[in-house]
Protein backbone atom coordinates (compact mmCIF):
# COMPACT_ATOMS: atom_id res chain seq x y z
CA UNK A 1 0.00 0.00 0.00
CA UNK A 2 2.90 2.16 0.44
CA UNK A 3 4.20 1.89 -2.93
CA UNK A 4 0.55 2.24 -4.51
CA UNK A 5 0.17 5.30 -2.49
CA UNK A 6 3.81 6.66 -3.30
CA UNK A 7 2.44 5.92 -7.27
CA UNK A 8 -0.75 7.60 -6.60
CA UNK A 9 0.81 10.85 -5.79
CA UNK A 10 3.47 11.03 -8.74
CA UNK A 11 0.61 10.27 -10.61
CA UNK A 12 -0.97 13.67 -9.10
CA UNK A 13 1.86 15.23 -9.88
CA UNK A 14 1.76 13.85 -13.55
CA UNK A 15 -1.96 15.23 -13.73
CA UNK A 16 -0.99 18.83 -12.43
CA UNK A 17 1.38 19.30 -14.51
CA UNK A 18 -1.06 18.19 -17.75
CA UNK A 19 -3.71 20.83 -16.72
CA UNK A 20 -0.85 23.37 -17.17
CA UNK A 21 -0.30 23.89 -21.39
CA UNK A 22 3.79 23.87 -22.02
CA UNK A 23 4.24 21.48 -19.20
CA UNK A 24 4.51 17.52 -19.93
CA UNK A 25 3.48 14.77 -17.14
CA UNK A 26 5.83 13.06 -19.00
CA UNK A 27 9.18 15.10 -17.86
CA UNK A 28 7.35 14.88 -14.39
CA UNK A 29 7.29 11.03 -15.05
CA UNK A 30 10.92 11.33 -15.96
CA UNK A 31 11.90 13.44 -12.50
CA UNK A 32 9.84 10.92 -10.28
CA UNK A 33 12.03 8.12 -11.62
CA UNK A 34 8.87 6.22 -13.34
CA UNK A 35 8.77 6.91 -17.23
CA UNK A 36 10.42 3.84 -18.19
CA UNK A 37 8.08 1.65 -16.23
CA UNK A 38 4.84 3.57 -17.54
CA UNK A 39 5.89 3.29 -21.23
CA UNK A 40 6.52 -0.45 -20.73
CA UNK A 41 2.85 -0.71 -18.96
CA UNK A 42 1.26 1.33 -21.75
CA UNK A 43 2.99 -0.65 -24.81
CA UNK A 44 2.42 -3.96 -22.86
CA UNK A 45 -1.45 -3.41 -22.60
CA UNK A 46 -2.79 -5.78 -25.60
CA UNK A 47 -6.92 -5.89 -25.27
CA UNK A 48 -6.96 -8.85 -27.10
CA UNK A 49 -5.39 -10.69 -24.51
CA UNK A 50 -8.34 -10.42 -21.88
CA UNK A 51 -10.22 -13.27 -23.35
CA UNK A 52 -9.60 -14.80 -20.01
CA UNK A 53 -12.67 -12.58 -18.78
CA UNK A 54 -14.97 -14.84 -20.85
CA UNK A 55 -13.60 -17.23 -18.81
CA UNK A 56 -13.51 -16.14 -15.35
CA UNK A 57 -16.30 -19.35 -14.06
CA UNK A 58 -12.77 -21.84 -14.89
CA UNK A 59 -10.07 -21.75 -12.55
CA UNK A 60 -7.42 -21.30 -15.49
CA UNK A 61 -9.36 -18.39 -16.85
CA UNK A 62 -8.92 -16.47 -13.64
CA UNK A 63 -5.45 -17.53 -13.23
CA UNK A 64 -4.88 -16.37 -17.02
CA UNK A 65 -6.15 -13.31 -16.06
CA UNK A 66 -4.51 -12.80 -12.88
CA UNK A 67 -1.07 -13.44 -14.76
CA UNK A 68 -2.15 -10.49 -17.12
CA UNK A 69 -2.53 -8.28 -14.83
CA UNK A 70 0.72 -8.82 -13.49
CA UNK A 71 2.42 -8.54 -16.81
CA UNK A 72 0.81 -5.30 -17.62
CA UNK A 73 1.51 -3.85 -14.66
CA UNK A 74 -1.81 -3.01 -13.75
CA UNK A 75 -2.05 -1.98 -10.13
CA UNK A 76 0.79 0.21 -11.11
CA UNK A 77 -1.30 2.10 -13.84
CA UNK A 78 -4.47 2.29 -11.84
CA UNK A 79 -2.85 3.69 -9.09
CA UNK A 80 -1.11 5.86 -11.16
CA UNK A 81 -4.44 6.79 -13.12
CA UNK A 82 -6.26 7.54 -10.52
CA UNK A 83 -3.71 9.95 -9.47
CA UNK A 84 -3.62 12.07 -12.51
CA UNK A 85 -7.53 11.71 -12.79
CA UNK A 86 -7.68 13.59 -9.51
CA UNK A 87 -5.17 16.24 -10.12
CA UNK A 88 -6.94 16.96 -13.60
CA UNK A 89 -10.58 17.31 -11.70
CA UNK A 90 -9.18 19.33 -8.87
CA UNK A 91 -7.27 21.59 -10.82
CA UNK A 92 -9.34 22.18 -13.90
CA UNK A 93 -11.89 24.59 -12.27
CA UNK A 94 -9.11 26.61 -11.40
CA UNK A 95 -7.63 26.65 -14.51
CA UNK A 96 -10.69 27.40 -16.04
CA UNK A 97 -11.75 29.97 -14.00
CA UNK A 98 -8.05 31.44 -14.40
CA UNK A 99 -8.53 31.44 -18.74
CA UNK A 100 -12.13 32.83 -18.54
CA UNK A 101 -11.93 36.00 -15.59
CA UNK A 102 -8.24 36.64 -16.08
CA UNK A 103 -7.01 35.66 -19.82
CA UNK A 104 -3.99 38.04 -20.38
CA UNK A 105 -2.01 37.00 -17.63
CA UNK A 106 -2.74 33.73 -17.97
CA UNK A 107 -2.08 33.00 -22.12
CA UNK A 108 0.56 35.40 -21.37
CA UNK A 109 1.68 32.98 -18.56
CA UNK A 110 1.00 29.83 -21.40
CA UNK A 111 3.12 31.51 -23.74
CA UNK A 112 5.90 31.63 -21.85
CA UNK A 113 5.74 28.36 -20.93
CA UNK A 114 5.30 27.05 -24.39
CA UNK A 115 7.97 29.12 -26.14
CA UNK A 116 10.85 28.17 -23.58
CA UNK A 117 9.91 24.74 -23.75
CA UNK A 118 10.19 25.27 -27.48
CA UNK A 119 13.56 26.37 -27.14
CA UNK A 120 14.95 23.88 -24.74
CA UNK A 121 13.69 20.77 -26.48
CA UNK A 122 15.11 22.18 -30.09
CA UNK A 123 18.38 21.80 -28.09
CA UNK A 124 17.63 18.34 -28.32
CA UNK A 125 18.40 17.85 -31.56
CA UNK A 126 22.63 18.48 -31.80
CA UNK A 127 22.10 18.60 -36.07
CA UNK A 128 20.07 20.03 -38.71
CA UNK A 129 19.70 18.20 -41.70
CA UNK A 130 17.55 19.79 -44.48
CA UNK A 131 15.00 16.86 -44.06
CA UNK A 132 15.01 18.15 -40.23
CA UNK A 133 14.76 21.79 -40.96
CA UNK A 134 12.11 20.64 -43.39
CA UNK A 135 9.66 18.73 -41.58
CA UNK A 136 10.48 21.52 -38.61
CA UNK A 137 8.86 24.38 -41.12
CA UNK A 138 6.21 21.94 -41.86
CA UNK A 139 5.39 21.82 -38.19
CA UNK A 140 5.18 25.56 -37.63
CA UNK A 141 2.78 26.13 -40.59
CA UNK A 142 0.58 23.19 -39.79
CA UNK A 143 0.12 24.67 -36.50
CA UNK A 144 -0.44 28.32 -36.93
CA UNK A 145 -2.86 27.32 -39.85
CA UNK A 146 -4.72 24.90 -36.97
CA UNK A 147 -4.56 27.43 -34.24
CA UNK A 148 -5.52 30.20 -36.57
CA UNK A 149 -8.98 28.14 -37.09
CA UNK A 150 -9.10 27.15 -33.46
CA UNK A 151 -8.58 30.95 -32.16
CA UNK A 152 -11.97 31.59 -33.32
CA UNK A 153 -14.83 29.40 -32.78
CA UNK A 154 -13.84 25.49 -32.55
CA UNK A 155 -16.19 22.87 -32.81
CA UNK A 156 -16.91 20.82 -30.48
CA UNK A 157 -18.69 17.83 -31.58
CA UNK A 158 -17.97 14.62 -30.67
CA UNK A 159 -15.59 13.60 -33.92
CA UNK A 160 -13.49 16.71 -32.47
CA UNK A 161 -13.91 15.29 -29.04
CA UNK A 162 -12.65 11.96 -29.83
CA UNK A 163 -9.90 13.44 -31.89
CA UNK A 164 -8.52 15.19 -29.20
CA UNK A 165 -8.56 12.73 -26.19
CA UNK A 166 -6.64 10.53 -28.80
CA UNK A 167 -4.61 13.39 -29.67
CA UNK A 168 -3.98 14.61 -26.24
CA UNK A 169 -3.03 11.19 -24.27
CA UNK A 170 -0.01 11.51 -26.92
CA UNK A 171 1.85 13.61 -24.22
CA UNK A 172 1.82 10.61 -21.85
CA UNK A 173 4.57 9.57 -23.89
CA UNK A 174 6.47 12.49 -24.85
CA UNK A 175 8.55 14.45 -22.82
CA UNK A 176 8.21 18.31 -22.57
CA UNK A 177 5.11 18.30 -24.43
CA UNK A 178 1.84 18.83 -22.46
CA UNK A 179 -1.43 17.33 -23.15
CA UNK A 180 -3.31 20.66 -22.44
CA UNK A 181 -1.04 22.08 -25.01
CA UNK A 182 -2.81 19.78 -27.48
CA UNK A 183 -6.42 20.88 -26.47
CA UNK A 184 -4.84 24.39 -26.92
CA UNK A 185 -3.82 23.50 -30.66
CA UNK A 186 -7.57 22.02 -30.86
CA UNK A 187 -9.21 24.77 -29.51
CA UNK A 188 -10.59 22.71 -26.63
CA UNK A 189 -8.73 23.63 -23.64
CA UNK A 190 -11.34 25.83 -22.35
CA UNK A 191 -14.20 24.05 -23.46
CA UNK A 192 -12.91 20.95 -21.82
CA UNK A 193 -12.09 22.42 -18.39
CA UNK A 194 -15.29 23.75 -17.98
CA UNK A 195 -17.11 21.05 -19.01
CA UNK A 196 -15.04 18.80 -16.05
CA UNK A 197 -15.87 21.81 -13.64
CA UNK A 198 -19.55 21.60 -14.47
CA UNK A 199 -19.36 17.80 -14.54
CA UNK A 200 -18.37 17.71 -11.05
CA UNK A 201 -20.25 20.63 -9.82
CA UNK A 202 -23.42 18.44 -10.55
CA UNK A 203 -22.39 15.25 -9.06
CA UNK A 204 -21.93 17.86 -5.80
CA UNK A 205 -25.36 18.87 -6.56
CA UNK A 206 -26.67 15.87 -7.65
CA UNK A 207 -25.55 14.43 -3.43
CA UNK A 208 -26.90 17.50 -2.33
CA UNK A 209 -30.68 16.59 -4.28
CA UNK A 210 -30.18 17.87 -6.98
CA UNK A 211 -30.69 17.55 -10.98
CA UNK A 212 -29.48 14.44 -13.09
CA UNK A 213 -29.30 16.43 -16.07
CA UNK A 214 -26.15 18.36 -15.87
CA UNK A 215 -24.48 15.14 -14.87
CA UNK A 216 -25.40 13.58 -18.24
CA UNK A 217 -25.17 16.29 -20.10
CA UNK A 218 -21.49 16.81 -18.82
CA UNK A 219 -20.33 13.33 -18.48
CA UNK A 220 -21.75 12.45 -21.51
CA UNK A 221 -18.62 14.88 -22.89
CA UNK A 222 -15.98 13.42 -20.67
CA UNK A 223 -17.10 10.49 -21.65
CA UNK A 224 -16.33 10.36 -25.18
CA UNK A 225 -13.22 12.69 -24.62
CA UNK A 226 -11.99 9.86 -22.85
CA UNK A 227 -12.71 7.27 -25.53
CA UNK A 228 -10.68 9.14 -27.26
CA UNK A 229 -8.17 8.95 -24.99
CA UNK A 230 -8.14 5.07 -25.13
CA UNK A 231 -7.91 4.95 -28.83
CA UNK A 232 -5.23 7.48 -28.52
CA UNK A 233 -3.30 5.29 -26.21
CA UNK A 234 -3.50 1.90 -28.32
CA UNK A 235 -2.83 3.88 -31.90
CA UNK A 236 -1.30 7.42 -31.54
CA UNK A 237 0.86 7.06 -28.58
CA UNK A 238 2.30 3.65 -29.67
CA UNK A 239 3.04 5.26 -33.18
CA UNK A 240 4.39 8.14 -31.83
CA UNK A 241 6.61 6.40 -29.73
CA UNK A 242 8.23 3.85 -32.45
CA UNK A 243 8.71 7.36 -34.39
CA UNK A 244 10.80 8.53 -31.55
CA UNK A 245 12.72 5.13 -31.78
CA UNK A 246 13.02 5.12 -35.57
CA UNK A 247 13.40 8.77 -36.45
CA UNK A 248 14.23 10.55 -33.24
CA UNK A 249 15.49 14.03 -33.78
CA UNK A 250 12.86 14.71 -36.72
CA UNK A 251 10.07 13.88 -34.78
CA UNK A 252 11.37 15.46 -31.81
CA UNK A 253 12.04 18.70 -34.05
CA UNK A 254 8.41 18.29 -35.93
CA UNK A 255 6.99 18.48 -32.36
CA UNK A 256 8.56 20.86 -31.03
CA UNK A 257 7.98 22.79 -34.07
CA UNK A 258 3.95 22.70 -33.08
CA UNK A 259 4.46 24.25 -30.20
CA UNK A 260 6.19 27.24 -31.67
CA UNK A 261 3.37 27.92 -34.25
CA UNK A 262 0.78 27.17 -31.54
CA UNK A 263 2.53 30.54 -30.17
CA UNK A 264 -0.17 31.97 -32.53
CA UNK A 265 -3.18 31.15 -30.33
CA UNK A 266 -1.80 32.74 -26.83
CA UNK A 267 -1.02 35.60 -28.74
CA UNK A 268 -4.37 35.98 -30.29
CA UNK A 269 -6.38 35.41 -26.94
CA UNK A 270 -4.19 38.01 -25.21
CA UNK A 271 -4.04 40.92 -27.87
CA UNK A 272 -8.07 40.16 -28.01
CA UNK A 273 -8.59 40.36 -24.52
CA UNK A 274 -6.83 43.44 -23.43
CA UNK A 275 -8.45 45.95 -21.45
CA UNK A 276 -8.17 49.11 -18.75
CA UNK A 277 -7.73 46.80 -15.66
CA UNK A 278 -4.33 45.59 -14.27
CA UNK A 279 -4.86 41.96 -14.54
CA UNK A 280 -5.45 42.41 -18.16
CA UNK A 281 -3.32 44.91 -18.79
CA UNK A 282 -0.11 44.58 -21.66
CA UNK A 283 2.07 44.85 -18.71
CA UNK A 284 -0.01 41.20 -16.84
CA UNK A 285 0.95 39.52 -20.02
CA UNK A 286 4.60 40.19 -20.04
CA UNK A 287 5.04 39.58 -16.85
CA UNK A 288 3.18 36.04 -16.73
CA UNK A 289 5.04 35.33 -19.29
CA UNK A 290 8.20 35.91 -17.74
CA UNK A 291 7.31 33.94 -14.94
CA UNK A 292 6.42 31.05 -17.69
CA UNK A 293 9.93 30.89 -19.16
CA UNK A 294 11.68 31.47 -15.80
CA UNK A 295 9.52 28.63 -14.71
CA UNK A 296 10.66 26.32 -17.41
CA UNK A 297 14.35 27.11 -17.37
CA UNK A 298 14.41 26.74 -13.93
CA UNK A 299 12.55 22.71 -14.38
CA UNK A 300 15.64 22.54 -17.18
CA UNK A 301 18.60 23.15 -15.22
CA UNK A 302 17.60 21.07 -12.41
CA UNK A 303 16.32 17.65 -14.46
CA UNK A 304 19.68 18.46 -17.21
CA UNK A 305 20.86 15.16 -16.04
CA UNK A 306 17.91 13.19 -17.22
CA UNK A 307 17.91 11.43 -19.91
CA UNK A 308 14.44 12.01 -22.62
Amino acid sequence: MRELLAVYLKGFSMGSADVVPGVSGATIALIVGIYDRLIAAITAIDPRRFDSILRLHEPDGRAALREEIERIDAPFLIALGLGIATAIVVLSQLMHEAVTVYPVPTYGFFFGLIAASAIVLYGEVETWTAPRVAVSIAGIAIAAAVTGVTAGDAPHGLPMLLLAGAVAICAMVLPGVSGAFFLLVLGQYEYMTGTLSRFVDGIVGLANGGSLTPVIEAGTIVAVFGVGAAIGLFTMAHAVSRALDRYRAATLAFLVSLMVGALRLPVTEVSTNLGDTTANSPGAAVLAALVGIVAVLVVDRYTDDLEY
